[in-house]
């Protein structure tokens, strides 16, 4: 009887161990199946998604009928229009309409007509959607002749361009959330990216020319990689290839302070009126809204285009940082004018434009399903949107990856336990059976 339990025993380890095998086999299968590696999660936080409804509305009804759109202080979207009917069409819609007097092709228009009149280094423009005007800033190193030619531009665009002179002055930030340096100078590590087969940082093409060789150290033994690609002016991007070609462990976190960080799962264009984050190696993680797109910025270096506009505030050492919300990314920190103790505004290299450009991926962790996205931080100092995640610890890192549902790791664990149970239960049927045999021959001839 005793005989027959432990045979029944043996057979259900049996049976689990192998239920264990076929069952983390599966789970492997569908982790590498459902993420290549080398892929990035495209993930729109709450904001995002709400955006949409105002960025269709506005692709729909055309540049003729619409003047832009932006998130109301109630989180839904707004959407400027020139007609009663496409009043009635947003509306019905579920956004909410603003009639205004010039389209969206009459601002364009005006941008366009400033960027054909001679450079002013220290200017700035971009569309106000919800004033319905142009708005062209000027710091404190344009002389009072060339905003005088710059007004006169102005008035013969038309009343709706508004002038606005500013503290402080228009300039290129370098350093970052994570320090890099080299002979051109101090910058930050911005987002990891690769091509599928090499990895790469991404940072601004402001901080050095191609060739340039960064360090992790101002001591110059700690070498990072080199500046492979880049655009700078125009654009504002560049790509630092690895020198040991991967990104490591925690590639998909970004830097927030305090030996925190913060999990990226995805990249996005963000809204006019949205909540951003900020991460630089001067000012640390500040947030903000976002007050424009497509902004022209006329640098010293040259003229920028196509930028993020935001009330982020930024200091000298936070350039190429990462801007994100909700654990998306957006972009690269540009420059700015201003400080966080008086406030000003910062541009950013727009992300999506930068990778299709590049041809290259974000490296991003793959969110959970069904997951709602983690709330916008409270307060810079404790803010965590997406998923905190601490930063530098490897063995955290590999646990993260084990504990993943979307990854690979659990079911090499199920594999692995149910190996060692197999094995255990080999183990002890042998050593048992020897035992039978034993006392079986010392009754026959002890």
């Amino acid at each position: 009887m005793r005989h027959a339990r432990r045979r029944v025993v043996r057979r259900v380890a049996r049976l689990t161990a192998v239920g264990g095998l076929l069952l983390g086999t599966a789970m492997v299968t569908q982790a590498v199946a459902s993420e290549p590696p080398g892929t990035s999660a495209t993930t729109r936080g709450a904001a995002g998604t709400v955006a949409d409804t105002g960025t269709a509305l506005v692709d729909r009804l055309g540049a003729a009928r619409t003047a832009g759109t932006w998130l109301g202080a109630d989180g839904r979207p707004v959407v400027a229009v020139t007609d009663t009917d496409a009043a009635d069409e947003v509306r019905r819609s579920g956004a909410e309409p603003r009639r205004v007097e010039r389209s969206l092709s009459d601002l364009r228009a005006a941008t366009a007509a400033l960027g054909e009149a001679p450079r002013v280094a220290g200017t700035a423009w971009a569309v106000d959607y919800r004033a319905n005007e142009v708005v062209v800033r000027g710091d404190r190193t344009v002389s009072r002749a060339d905003w005088s030619r710059l007004t006169r531009t102005a008035e013969g665009i038309g009343g709706f361009v508004r002038m606005e002179r500013t503290e402080g002055a228009f300039t290129t930030r370098l350093n970052g959330a994570r320090p890099i340096l080299s002979t051109a100078g101090r910058c930050s590590a911005g987002f990891n990216v690769t091509d599928g087969s090499r990895d790469y940082i991404l940072t601004a093409g402001h901080c050095g020319p191609i060739g340039s060789v960064w360090f992790a150290d101002d001591q110059g033994t700690e070498q990072i990689g080199q500046t492979v690609r880049g655009s700078f002016p125009g654009d504002d991007y560049s790509l630092v290839q690895y020198a040991g070609g991967r990104a490591g462990e925690g590639a998909e976190v970004v830097a927030v302070g305090d030996g925190r960080g913060v999990r990226i799962t995805g990249v996005d264009d963000p809204s006019v009126g949205q909540r951003v984050f900020r991460s630089g190696s001067t000012s640390g993680l500040r947030d903000g809204r976002v007050t424009a797109l497509d902004a022209t910025v006329n640098y010293p270096e040259g003229t920028v285009t196509g930028l993020i506009e935001t009330d982020v505030c930024a200091e000298p050492g936070d350039s190429g940082g990462p801007l994100f919300s909700e654990g998306v990314a957006l972009g690269i920190t540009s420059g700015g004018n201003g400080d966080c103790t008086a406030g000003g505004t910062t541009f950013f290299e727009p992300l999506p434009r930068t990778l299709e450009d590049l041809g290259v991926k974000l490296i991003a962790a793959a969110p959970e399903p069904g997951a709602a996205p983690s709330p916008a931080a409270v307060a810079p100092g404790a803010a965590s949107p997406g998923s905190a995640a601490s930063v530098g610890g490897a063995a955290a890192g590999v646990l993260a990856r084990l504990t993943d549902p979307e990854n690979t790791g659990p079911g090499l664990l199920i594999i692995a336990g149910s190996l060692v149970a197999l094995v255990a239960t080999r183990f002890i049927r042998a050593e048992q059976d020897r035992r039978a045999y034993r006392n079986r021959y010392s009754a026959m001839w002890g």
